[in-house]
């Protein structure tokens, strides 16, 4: 199937090009073939985030958005920024980056199917339920398209009575929207050698929990942020808990994952943190509705890769445009996909269309959206030297140098070279989950509604299957077993024989982790088949 253009995601960035792309071409009278492919069962299966919405794209996008029903149901209230102790909670005054005034807290799952709705009453052809699994290339080595993978493989590789072979879709440009460390834009940077002159990537897990509570607790719009326990002031970590509409509230944990302990597992972290005096009371009472994870692109500008390759972009946070002191990067990825589209849709108005769209690199570099991310810079990088310090220097760079100072700081280790082996650090004890506040993994995927085909090729691939017990499990004591938040991987030892690595795929909602932390590079995430993973009803 041939299209003018082929976009990879469904999320916040690739939906704002589709409709983008689409306006433009209503504007100027042309014709424009536009197809968007989304893994997950439908627009927003997959989508996780906080998420308090800055509407500023929006505007920009969908300027009467309020009149086409828009789910943003929840203005920002009082903001609210905690520093915990085990027992105690000291409020802060809270930084102007995470001033929510006229903001909204919404499910970004929701408010993508809103957005869905309004690219497909535009004519873009939307295909959920379809995996993204290769990218295809011309004779002249530049971006084709992808193609989509097969369905109906079984476990040992072979088709089975339900085989579908997948599609190739090609595109004069191929806009890459996968979120956080797509599987396919891992290629393109190799190919393409897109990360030559940038930081390396730093990341974060986002790990949250939706919960109704009692009407007595819930304060429709109040925002609270915090940092501090249970963290180490040497780990980059907080936590916020957003109250939406219908005594709904949303509590969440990012953790850094240039944490240096084996021993720490992000998911436990969260429970416990629930645990806290000033946290706790919120949920006493209440119910859980559903749960997920998503890593999150945390280097900043700094750690943009180039931007454009011969057939194709990249935007949102498979880019990495994510305002880490805002903890926001809904509006950011919006604008992204908005650049990318104005300047493909020239592009492809020109008499010999080009197949590098730089122009979408100098769009940036002149929006707002380069302004913000440069004044927010050296935030995220000053946490490497500790929480205090970096609150120190946080401050003189936000109220002196207003963002400006005459350097910038770096990210110079990946993530994944960040642990320290186990013995050199201490353990640490988590408390068992009581089933009411706190819970244990697998119960929490069930709720996350993850499901994938038992009978399809494992899509986590070791490349030295001896590496897990030879290496990981002898100098970090297998940490995959914690930094993975669904149970995926498990330490089995049975008798007397040696231990072995168990993979339980079917447990994997996606969040990518595994993938970048594993301290040997060893585990390749993959894309299963499509429609597979979470499915997220109002995350």
């Amino acid at each position: 199937m041939e299209y003018d253009v082929v976009i990879v995601g469904g999320g916040p960035s690739g939906l704002s090009a589709a409709i983008r792309l689409k306006q433009l071409a209503e504007q100027h009278g042309r014709e424009l073939s536009v197809c968007l492919l989304e893994k997950g069962s439908e627009i927003g299966a997959h989508i996780l985030s906080g998420a308090v919405l800055e509407p500023t794209a929006l505007n920009e996008l969908i300027p009467d958005w309020k009149d086409k029903g828009a789910p943003l149901n929840t203005p920002a209230g009082e903001d609210r920024f905690l520093h915990l102790t085990e027992t105690e909670a000291t409020r802060l005054p809270t930084p102007p980056q995470m001033n929510n005034h006229g903001n909204y807290i919404i499910s970004l799952g929701n408010f993508c199917r809103w957005l869905g709705e309004q690219a497909e009453a535009l004519g873009v052809e939307i295909y959920p339920g379809f995996a993204a699994a290769e990218v295809l290339y011309h004779e002249d080595g530049s971006v084709k398209g992808v193609a989509t993978g097969d369905m109906g493989v079984g476990r040992d590789g072979e088709p089975t009575d339900a085989y579908q072979p997948g599609m190739e879709l090609w595109a004069k440009q191929t806009i890459f929207a996968e979120g956080c460390r797509g599987s396919l834009t891992k290629t393109l940077f190799e190919r393409f050698d897109l990360r030559a002159e940038c930081d390396v990537q730093t990341y974060g897990i986002g790990i949250k929990e939706l919960w109704e509570v009692k009407p007595e607790h819930h304060q429709p719009g109040s925002i609270t942020h915090t940092t501090g326990w249970p963290m180490d002031s040497k780990t980059y970590g907080g936590s916020f808990l957003y109250h939406l509409e219908n005594n709904q509230v949303v509590v969440g944990f990012v953790i850094g994952l240039d944490y240096e302990n084996p021993h720490l597992s992000p998911y436990d972290e969260f429970q416990r943190f629930k645990t806290h005096p000033a946290i706790r009371k919120v949920f006493e009472g209440g119910r859980r509705i559903s749960y997920g994870a998503r890593a999150l692109s945390e280097g900043g500008i700094q750690s943009l890769p180039k931007l454009t390759f011969p057939g194709g972009a990249l935007v949102g946070d498979t880019a990495g445009f994510l305002n880490v002191p805002k903890i926001k990067g809904t509006h950011t990825a919006m604008k992204s996909g908005m650049l990318a589209a104005e300047s493909i849709f020239a592009a492809l108005g020109e008499d010999a269309p080009v197949r590098e769209i730089s122009s979408y690199t100098t769009a940036f570099r002149h929006s707002w959206l380069f302004d913000e991310l440069w004044r927010v810079r050296n935030i995220r990088p000053s946490f490497h030297w500790g929480f205090w310090p970096a609150l120190v220097y946080s401050a003189i760079d936000t109220y002196v140098f207003k963002g400006n100072a005459p350097w910038t700081l770096h990210h110079k280790r990946a993530d994944h070279e960040c642990l320290k082996p186990a013995a050199d650090m201490p353990k640490i004890q988590y408390p068992k989950p009581d089933g009411v506040l706190t819970f244990d993994k697998l119960s929490s995927v069930f709720i996350s509604n993850t499901n994938h085909s038992e009978d399809q090729p494992i899509h986590l691939r070791l490349k030295n299957p001896n590496t897990p017990i030879q290496v990981n499990l002898a100098q970090y004591d297998a940490p995959e077993q914690r930094y993975c938040p669904a149970g995926v991987y498990e330490i089995v030892r049975e008798g007397d024989t040696a231990p072995r690595l168990q993979i339980n795929a079917q447990n994997c909602v996606h969040c990518k982790t595994c993938d970048i932390k594993d301290p040997t590079q060893n585990i390749t995430w993959s894309t299963p088949e499509g429609g597979g993973g979470p499915n997220y009803p109002n995350m």
